[in-house]
């Protein structure tokens, strides 16, 4: 232990322990950033420059306008005031529905033949919005329909040659000005290298730096070793070094304060990245609340605007759908109503969204309404269903009363699919992250449903089997896996498959 004399001043002479070098090294730190802590903010933003921006968001769009400009040369009628306000509106709609363009390096450039479905729909998407919108205007006239027809045919081709040079390019202008390393070779380093290397929008990468010695470093890392973290300084400053990516652990706090000290006589960006893959991540997002930021690590996706996509899809289909099947569904009330006594609904107690209890609409295909605390599951040959509803269950027409449950807001057309209260009393002890699939609305048909996990769960295994399917959409939702698992559920149905 280290003693340091005090002053002869006082009355004696006194020993006391140094400060610990973390101690030290955190007073330093605070000499240099002396704000307040409640003036400190961090704001959530991007890493692309202004070129990379507007190519990643305003390409299509800009696609979209200039094919309508091309087209509008070749017809004498094209031109006036009204094609101006088409192309203005055609800007404005395309930038909202067209996604990012997806950005790669030289080495893990996708093929341009999945993006062309994607494409495709997000074209004719824009393309119903201006003729809805040409409808309600009473304008459609006012255009030849020779040049709207060459432009909605010749749209496509251009998006996708676009797209391909698009991503070339930005491949090559990153690749030459922007320069970047990576502090850490442990396991949260080496993926972030895997990973920047299939982006465009980072540039090259210089190599790795460490605290330990090369033999001690991952074998599969030491190839781009550059360097120990004493050199590191140096080496930004004499490459140019653009951006620093520290993915140390946060116990090596006092070195990283050292490292930032010295990195303050560079120009380089300087970015932290924990060490979050290793938890169980569902929906993870980075937030601020008035500038400081949160991490979020089990989420649901319906904040925001996603929430208002997902709620206003469910009911323009439950409208479409009620309209459309009502024939259908006062069929099946009279058919349950004359095939045994009892009533034409069952309703039964389920979790809904943050698991609270709901009231689910069915039509009754049992000769009992069970909904206690003990419920036994439906099974092949059941006795307990009737004739008109092993009929309902096997074309799932015993489902169509839960349109109602999507229209009062308790479900959703797809989601997670609901459980009896007593099933779900039981499960949530039996398999870890059970009640994570109530934090989204439950759905008539969902992701596990269409992947043949549906029906009686005979085994803990199987019901687990279910809630990872269920987890899965959680983590990957977007509106395109919503489409896809009403597409797959539509043919299960008319394939004669029950997809509850």
């Amino acid at each position: 232990m280290r003693q340091v004399p005090m002053s002869n001043d006082g009355p004696l002479s006194r020993v006391i322990e140094a400060p610990p070098l973390w101690i030290q090294s955190i007073a330093r730190a605070s000499a240099i950033t002396s704000a307040p802590l409640h003036q400190k903010t961090v704001r959530l933003g991007s890493v692309d420059s202004p070129y990379m921006a507007l190519l990643v968001h305003w390409l299509n769009p800009t696609v979209v306008v200039v094919t309508l400009l091309i087209c509008c040369l070749f017809s004498p009628r094209a031109g006036g005031r009204e094609f101006w306000a088409l192309a203005l509106a055609a800007m404005l709609i395309s930038r909202q529905m067209f996604s990012p363009l997806q950005l790669h390096s030289a080495n893990a450039l996708k093929p341009l033949r999945p993006d062309l479905p994607r494409l495709l729909a997000q074209w004719g998407t824009v393309i119903g919005l201006l003729l809805a919108l040409g409808f309600c205007l009473r304008v459609t006239d006012d255009f030849p329909s020779g040049v709207i027809l060459s432009w909605f045919a010749l749209t496509p081709i251009a998006l996708a040659l676009a797209n391909y040079w698009g991503a070339r390019t930005a491949v090559r202008a990153r690749s030459a000005r922007h320069r970047y390393i990576i502090i850490g070779t442990n396991e949260v380093g080496v993926e972030l290298a895997r990973r920047t290397a299939q982006s465009a929008s980072t540039g090259r990468f210089m190599g790795f730096f460490d605290f330990r010695s090369a033999d001690r470093v991952p074998e599969h890392a030491r190839d781009q070793l550059a360097g120990k973290c004493s050199d590191v300084a140096a080496f930004v400053r004499r490459h140019a070094i653009n951006a620093i990516y520290i993915a140390l652990p946060m116990f090596k706090a006092p070195r990283i304060d050292e490292m930032l000290n010295e990195f303050r006589d560079t120009t380089a960006s300087i970015y932290f990245v924990q060490d979050i893959l290793s938890f169980d991540l569902v929906q993870a997002r980075c937030g601020e609340i008035n500038g400081m930021p949160i991490l979020s690590v089990c989420d649901t996706p319906f904040y925001g605007m996603n929430a208002v996509k997902k709620r206003t899809i469910d009911l323009l289909l439950a409208s479409i759908a009620l309209l459309v099947a009502w024939p259908v569904m006062l069929a099946a009330a009279i058919a349950v109503l004359m095939s045994s006594p009892g009533p034409i609904l069952f309703k039964q107690r389920r979790y809904g969204l943050n698991g609270e209890e709901i009231l689910v609409f069915k039509f009754r295909s049992m000769s009992v309404c069970e909904d206690g605390p003990v419920v036994t599951q439906a099974m092949k040959e059941d006795c307990r269903i009737t004739p008109v509803g092993a009929f309902l269950r096997r074309t799932s027409l015993d489902e169509l009363p839960q349109l109602f449950n999507v229209f009062d807001g308790t479900m959703s057309f797809v989601g997670p699919r609901p459980h009896a209260v007593a099933h779900n009393e039981r499960y949530r002890k039996l398999i870890s992250g059970y009640m994570i699939r109530h934090k989204i609305r439950p759905g008539i048909t969902g992701w596990a449903q269409v992947n043949g996990l549906r029906g009686e769960t005979k085994t803990i295994e199987h019901m687990r089997l279910r809630v990872q399917h269920d987890l899965d959409y959680l983590r990957n939702w977007s509106l395109w896996l919503d489409v896809k698992i009403l597409l797959k559920t539509a043919f299960i149905v008319f394939c004669g498959r029950n997809a509850r």
